[in-house]
């Protein structure tokens, strides 16, 4: 008994050592546990001549769900979301270029109809013809666009407070846009506690460490997430696809967040009035993410819609 508890003490020992010195070590231990718990496993790709790195899991039969991330995410943003999934279809979620392990070359095109063709060409390169598409924010604007240029390819569309359309009201983000400000630019520790604040309604619990690991890779990636993010700015303020929102013709579900302060939720009445016979979900509880602040309820819509899109 001795020796066990010593055994433990020593074990304890070193992780709050590994935590304090090397905390990318138990970060990155921790989104491996969570991608096993989600039966999801790394895979890459070669597409365009850059490796898209991607999580890939859960039942191989019939169109697979293809998962968007927003930015300043990545792959793993997923993670929480996609246990309620895996048990029934096949989950698929890629880092974007300028994200996660994906290539972040600055001179890269990222404006979002660049994207969505990027994207196709991922499905391309992993041989899948059709699929049911979902995105967050930057992503949600991804797939919208992919929706408009290449509808053969889905069977199903969901978006995710997604950006690209404009509303009636003013979102707190709008708002530093106009004044020239990123408010998600990450340069100190409480910016990263800022951020966290600005894209949740009650932002879970992270310990300091990991935040740093955060704060780490932005700063690292700090010019093309500058480029990307005024790209997308750019773009999305403007609305830039209200006014295509009729050409989208294939099956839409659109979940929002009512305390979003990233994108008004005055845009699911746009998206309403657009897309024919969409379907809309407001969380009371939820800010900018719902897959991760409300997984299970946002998962039965969603698979919902699949259900009735499958072929």
């Amino acid at each position: 008994m001795k020796f066990i508890l010593a055994l433990l003490a020593v074990s304890l020992a070193g992780l709050v050592a590994l935590y304090a010195l090397r905390p990318r070590v138990l970060f990155d231990a921790v989104k491996a546990s969570l991608r096993r718990r989600a039966s999801l496993s790394r895979k890459s790709v070669r597409v365009g001549g850059i490796t898209w790195p991607y999580l890939d899991g859960g039942k191989a039969a019939g169109e697979p769900i293809v998962l968007v991330h927003g930015f300043g995410g990545d792959k793993d943003n997923w993670t929480l979301y996609a246990p309620f999934l895996t048990p029934h279809h096949r989950v698929i979620c890629p880092d974007l270029p300028g994200f996660g392990e994906n290539d972040h070359s600055v001179d890269r095109d990222y404006r979002m109809q660049a994207q969505a063709r990027g994207l196709c060409e991922f499905l391309d390169a992993l041989g899948i013809a059709r699929c049911h598409l979902a995105g967050n924010s930057m992503g949600g604007f991804i797939a919208l666009q992919f929706a408009l240029d290449f509808p053969e390819r889905l069977a199903s569309l969901t978006l995710l407070d997604n950006a690209g359309v404009a509303g009636t009201g003013i979102s707190d983000l709008q708002r530093s846009i106009k004044q020239g400000s990123n408010p998600l630019e990450l340069k100190t520790m409480a910016d990263v506690d800022r951020m966290l604040a600005f894209v949740y309604r009650k932002p879970p619990f992270m310990p300091r460490q990991f935040k740093r690991v955060m704060l780490d890779d932005a700063l690292a990636n700090a010019q093309v997430l500058e480029k990307v993010f005024w790209t997308l700015a750019k773009e999305g303020i403007a609305g830039a696809l209200n006014a295509r929102l009729g050409e989208v013709q294939v099956p839409t579900l659109v979940v929002w967040g009512r305390h979003d302060q990233l994108i008004d939720v005055s845009v699911v009445d746009e998206l309403q009035r657009g897309i024919a016979n969409s379907v809309a979900v407001i969380f009371e509880h939820v800010g900018h993410v719902p897959m991760l602040e409300a997984p299970q309820e946002t998962a039965t819509h969603h698979l919902a819609l699949v259900a009735r899109t499958s072929g």
